[in-house]
């Protein structure tokens, strides 16, 4: 399967993410540690032997173009590379912000280096999973489909959140809708007979085949259906080429989550830390890559800590610490106390010469956080009280401090004076 070209969507806004994504885009977020969100799609690329990957982004690019640049470097004897598209201006007509999923791969298309008969996967830039996208290709290829949708079985509790497919027993796509929420409509889309042996384990809940947002189309197929009007595949692309051409799902039975809100992010990180996460990071055999940064080892001074993920050059002195995850260059001072809290750490080291009228970076001594993100550069000073309990699920409390989803985010290069409470 040479003619594979791999497409990666980093374009939204990601306003569920905010303040996340304040000064960032979705897939620049970091991640358990050390990574960036769009480490996990490029890994599965790489891991699965497909080096033509192509990454369109629009808002907030900066800090994403440098990851990029600075920890992908493919040699010329091996092959394959990573391209970045941003949204431009041409003058042809044909560039301007991208309207949607579709809509960008509209704009790009003309550069994707596949053939009619080579196939394009499409691939989000904000979930967390490991998946060897040489079978989701031979699937496509086995079941004679021209469109091949990745899908999850996923409760229809939480369904209303996804496109949900109703498929054959042959896996054939019979219908799609997009978020549906009518209960009747949910249950005529529900895993029921001989397809419910595609559960990974036996549910006694409701199920239904849920799009990952991850799509295989053979480039024909897809240089056709682009010509007609539609900005997003989900909801237009998909339901345009239903019963038109061979669409098949591909049933993932591994570890999925889309990371497209706080609360999920949040949890998602957290869950990391678990005794046995559900995702492995420490899989030899598929790793996760990312830029590899010359960092001393983390520096723990006499601290007390239950199910902590602390990355290289963090300095933790005296402090408790829960169910945390701790990133690369983060100061916890002394007698503080953390509890399910994420901290992003810093982009550098403090200067010696710093200005010392203010906060240093990371968190002061005898500070109190709980259920917290802490951004990148923030500086917390002494005894500081951080939490989102007994306040609205969301709130703006200053240019600073944010509640969303019930989860307290300190903003980017925030600075929070000694005694806040909060």
């Amino acid at each position: 399967m040479e003619d594979v070209v791999c497409v990666i969507m980093g374009g939204g806004r990601g306003t569920r993410l905010f303040p996340l994504t304040k000064d960032r885009c979705k897939p620049a977020v970091p991640l358990a540690g050390k990574y960036r969100l769009v480490d996990i799609p490029i890994s599965n690329c790489i891991n699965s032997g497909f080096k033509n990957i192509y990454i369109l982004t629009q808002f907030n690019t900066r800090s994403l173009h440098t990851h990029i640049s600075n920890t992908y470097k493919f040699d010329s004897f091996g092959g394959g590379g990573i391209e970045i598209f941003s949204a431009e201006q041409t003058g042809d007509g044909i560039g301007n912000w991208y309207e949607g999923t579709a809509d960008a791969v509209r704009k790009n298309l003309r550069y994707f280096r596949a053939g009619p008969e080579g196939l394009v996967v499409i691939l989000s830039g904000d979930q967390l999973y490991r998946m060897d996208i040489a079978q989701l290709l031979q699937h496509h290829v086995n079941t004679s489909a021209e469109v091949t949708i990745a899908a999850k079985a996923i409760a229809n509790e939480n369904i209303s959140a996804f496109g949900v497919m109703r498929v054959q027993n042959d896996l054939s796509i019979a219908e799609f809708v997009e978020k549906p929420k009518d209960p009747n409509l949910i249950d005529s889309l529900s895993l029921k007979g001989e397809l419910q042996k595609y559960l990974r384990y036996p549910s006694k809940k409701p199920c239904s085949l849920a799009s990952m947002g991850i799509y295989v189309f053979k480039m024909s197929i897809l240089q056709k259906a682009l010509e007609e009007s539609g900005s997003d595949f989900g909801k237009e692309i998909i339901p345009m080429l239903l019963g038109k051409v061979a669409m098949k799902a591909y049933v993932f039975d591994d570890y999925w989550e889309d990371i497209g809100t706080v609360r999920s992010f949040f949890e998602t990180n957290l869950m990391l830390t678990n005794l046995v996460p559900e995702f492995n990071f420490f899989d030899a055999n598929r790793p996760i890559y990312t830029q590899q940064k010359t960092l001393p080892a983390a520096k723990i001074n006499g601290c007390n800590m239950h199910r902590v993920l602390v990355a290289d050059g963090a300095i933790i002195s005296d402090a408790t610490l829960k169910r945390c995850v701790i990133s690369e260059r983060s100061v916890v001072g002394n007698n503080s106390e953390l509890e399910n809290v994420l901290m992003f750490g810093a982009d550098h080291f403090e200067d010696i010469g710093r200005d010392t009228a203010l906060p240093s970076f990371g968190i002061g001594k005898n500070c109190k956080i709980k259920n917290s993100i802490i951004d990148c550069n923030v500086r917390i000073g002494n005894c500081c009280v951080l939490s989102p309990e007994n306040k609205p699920l969301t709130y703006d409390y200053s240019n600073d401090i944010y509640i969303r989803d019930g989860v307290l985010c300190v903003g980017k290069n925030a600075i929070i004076e000694d005694g806040t409470i909060f």
